[in-house]
């Protein structure tokens, strides 16, 4: 007879089993405090921040363009170097202009001596008129004292006829003389020989050889790099071909191309860090926001979408804001145009205006100023060496003339005109 089997006693729970308790309770306890954690980030700092790396350096690239027709005969720089303002970088023969700017020269000083000759045709017409009135009185005098002695027939009335002719050509040449007065006087009352029209009309001939001269010297219009260079030696330019360009790297920007979802709490002025990916994220760039574009890329864009043409389709469009470096960081850690940027605003303080903040930028060069006053100078010098001026400046050929001012000029030491080499 068989014995009946025991029943299996109950398995002990192993250790293993309150391990995995432990492990999943740390688990959910890692969790929790994380979200808890990105919760609080996110209210606290990531609701005031938009992001994107869509961004790139932006600035200025400056053309060189020549603005008369020549060859170049000499190019003073080149691509990755560094140039200042003021600069030659491309010279251009200089024969053609530098003839025509001699001509111009010639031509204004012949003009001064013609006028200075009008000048002194005051003084001439004056002692024409004198010697006219003398005449007159003398004729005059004449008929006076035949008429009376002509009752004693002391005279003949034919005498007396010839001096009564005599008088009326004195009258009539005295007349004359008084009409080729005025009419000289006409042609210089109220001006000296530097501001008379027939000189004024040179001058501006000279002035315009003078510029064409000065332009065959084309200088950096801005300190900065120059790059993008195509132009060669015994190259025959026209006005507005592009040579080179000159970019001034101090004076970059960022602009950020952020989606549209993303411009609602972003303002002109609120803080910005970026990073470039040349340096890393080591180092932060810290900017304002300056401005922000009038239309979209796709808006810009040569062939903007359209539904009509079909060719639409509804993606989350993005709009370029530009973004001002700190010229401090910028100096530290220089940039070029084009590098990748990932930018980081600040949007807590949302009380500005998106567009009507935004600062207007001017850019100018003052390096072409001086052939305009190079030209002035080289025209008061030529007007000065050809009006017969003295010391004091007053013009010789003035005479007596009603216009006591006449003759006068403006003595420059500038030197002649400047060569172009």
């Amino acid at each position: 007879m068989s014995t009946p089997q025991q029943p299996a006693a109950n398995p002990q729970p192993s250790a293993g089993n309150g391990k995995r308790r432990r492990m999943m309770t740390m688990l959910i306890l890692v969790i929790a405090i994380a979200a808890i954690a990105y919760g609080l980030y996110y209210f606290l700092v990531a609701r005031f921040s938009e992001s994107t790396d869509d961004a790139y350096v932006n600035g200025n690239v400056v053309q060189i363009t020549p603005q008369v027709t020549g060859t170049v005969v000499a190019v003073k720089a080149d691509d990755t170097q560094t140039v200042k303002a003021g600069d030659p970088l491309v010279l251009l023969d200089p024969a053609d202009s530098r003839i025509a700017l001699q001509q111009a020269e010639a031509n204004l000083a012949q003009t001064v001596r013609q006028v200075r000759g009008l000048f002194a045709g005051d003084s001439q017409y004056q002692a024409q008129v004198a010697v006219r009135q003398a005449d007159l009185s003398r004729a005059q005098d004449d008929l006076r004292r035949r008429m009376q002695v002509a009752q004693t027939g002391a005279v003949s009335q034919e005498e007396i006829s010839h001096a009564r002719d005599a008088q009326r050509s004195a009258e009539a040449a005295l007349e004359a003389a008084q009409q080729q007065l005025a009419a000289n006087r006409a042609l210089t009352a109220n001006t000296t020989i530097s501001n008379h029209p027939n000189v004024l009309a040179a001058a501006a001939k000279v002035r315009d050889a003078y510029l064409a001269n000065a332009r065959n010297t084309l200088p950096a219009p801005v300190t900065g790099y120059v790059a993008k260079r195509s132009v060669q030696v015994g190259q025959r330019v026209a006005p507005g071909t592009p040579l080179m360009s000159v970019v001034p790297l101090n004076a970059l920007w960022v602009d950020a191309n952020f989606k549209e979802v993303q411009l609602k709490h972003m303002r002109v002025g609120q803080p910005v860090e970026m990073r470039a990916d040349v340096y890393g994220s080591s180092v932060v760039y810290h900017g304002t926001v300056a401005g922000f574009s009038a239309g979209t890329g796709s808006a810009f864009s040569l062939l903007p979408a359209q539904n009509a043409t079909g060719n639409w389709i509804k993606v989350v469009q993005r709009l370029p804001v530009r973004i001002l470096l700190d010229p401090a960081d910028l100096e530290k850690h220089p940039l070029r145009i084009g590098l990748s940027m990932t930018v980081d605003v600040n949007i807590k303080d949302d009380t500005g205006s998106q567009l009507g903040n935004a600062q207007n930028t001017v850019y100018e060069t003052d390096v072409f100023d001086k052939y305009g006053k190079e030209a002035d100078d080289t025209i008061a010098r030529i007007i000065a060496e050809n009006a017969g001026t003295n010391a004091s400046g007053s013009g010789q050929g003035a005479g007596k003339s009603t216009n006591k001012s006449a003759g006068k000029a403006t003595v420059s030491s500038a030197p002649h005109a400047a060569k172009v080499m």
